[in-house]
């Protein structure tokens, strides 16, 4: 089954970062968070990926295209014709296709241009900024229990801010530090989709989370795997930070490998 990743949006909400290179190329320690998405995909045996390019796509052309250079152990011979040696490398056994899916492009008219890399059968999609601890196989499974057009991950985020716990006078009596958000169960990527999806997305102006999934769940064809675990998304520098940090500390939910 392919991975689909979405990596074409402008990022505006992070531009501090998003000015220099695409957003799912910002680092988490030292390496692309979508290297990070990859690398959970990985984890559960899934290495073929197609990632859909807009906005300064070449700079994830350039990333891919020294990836094995970067991860090997290399002697450059410049007394022997320049010859170069490679001893040892431990980069992953991945397949990348990029594909230039247009700049101003919506995520269905960026999905829609991928067809004909996916071929007709299942695969999986996500957002190129969101990561989680999510079991890829569970959420495969329950997408064939129910075997409808497509499968969401759905998550409760936690909220940006701690709570104070007060009794009926008032008093503080505890702290809850980012309690869940509202109760509310949102998207969080991790799509499992069959390909009847495509009937759904017409041009490069469809944006998948409006008329596509709105129609899917009025027909009953889009279902919800509800993901208790751990989730964020990179929108802001401070999500950036955020996600540093657990990495920095060693514990970095998401690193499943």
């Amino acid at each position: 089954m392919k991975v689909v990743i979405l990596a074409g949006g402008y990022g505006t909400r992070i531009i501090e970062e998003s000015h220099i290179r695409p957003k799912p190329m910002i680092e988490i320690g030292g390496k692309p968070i979508l290297w990070h998405i990859m690398k959970i995909y990985s984890h559960y045996g899934f290495n073929e990926f197609i990632i859909c390019l807009g906005y300064k796509g070449y700079y994830i052309k350039e990333y891919f295209d020294h990836y094995f250079l970067h991860e090997s152990d290399i002697t450059f011979d410049f007394t022997n014709k320049n010859q170069k040696i490679i001893h040892n490398h431990s980069a992953e056994p991945w397949k990348v296709t990029l594909v230039n899916t247009g700049l101003d492009t919506m995520t269905g008219g960026r999905i829609k241009r991928i067809k004909n890399y996916v071929g007709n059968e299942p695969f999986l999609l996500t957002y190129g900024d969101g990561v989680s601890n999510i079991n890829i196989h569970k959420l495969i499974d329950f997408h064939f229990s129910y075997r409808r057009t497509c499968t969401v991950t759905s998550v409760q985020p936690n909220g940006r801010f701690g709570s104070l716990e007060l009794n009926q006078t008032n008093e503080v009596t505890g702290f809850q530090e980012k309690p869940k958000g509202d109760g509310g169960w949102i998207s969080g990527g991790f799509f499992v989709f069959e390909p009847e999806i495509f009937k759904y997305l017409e041009d490069d102006n469809t944006i998948l989370e409006k008329d596509p999934l709105e129609k899917l769940a009025k027909s009953g064809e889009l279902v919800a795997y509800k993901h208790e675990g751990f989730w964020y998304a990179m929108d802001s520098l401070r999500d950036k930070n955020y996600l540093e940090s657990l990495w920095d500390l060693g514990e970095a939910p998401w690193k499943l490998w």
